[in-house]
């Protein structure tokens, strides 16, 4: 409690006073509306930002593995690698050589046709310098 020189040094009621001493306050009729507002953009946002997550996840029809590769030579890369899709669709996968810094040092993109689901196949890149590895860096639907 605070005290009042005006009531002989003793606090009767509230120090920032009662809801009747602002007689120009307006009530608070709307609030409710305003928090079901507020939970209806939340859901939305959060169901959007959902579905954008989920869409981001790229497309796991087409499953890519690296078998083998030979970077035995200065000039180009032997890649041999397995595709599953689903036998209607045509691909496209990205091949890429790296250096030992991970530097890309030659890639290009394969389309496998429509046809088969399963898909193995053995390709040589050429590279401009002495390639480390070798690897599928994406496949598609196409």
């Amino acid at each position: 409690m605070a005290t009042s020189e005006a009531e002989g040094g003793r606090q009767t009621g509230p120090v920032l006073g009662t809801p009747g001493d602002f007689p120009d306050r307006p009530e608070r009729r709307g609030r409710f509306v305003v928090h079901i507002v507020i939970a209806i953009l939340c859901a939305v946002c959060a169901g959007g930002w959902g579905y954008v997550m989920w869409a981001s996840n790229g497309n796991p029809q087409v499953i890519d593995q690296v078998i083998a590769f030979d970077a035995g030579r200065g000039d180009s890369v032997r890649i041999t690698f397995e595709v599953v899709k689903p036998s209607g669709r045509a691909a496209v996968c990205r091949l890429r050589a790296m250096d030992v810094d991970h530097g890309e040092v030659g890639g290009r993109e394969i389309t496998i046709p429509a046809g088969e689901g399963y898909v193995r196949l053995t390709e040589r890149l050429e590279t401009s310098a002495q390639a480390t590895s070798g690897d599928v860096h994406y496949c598609y639907l196409v």
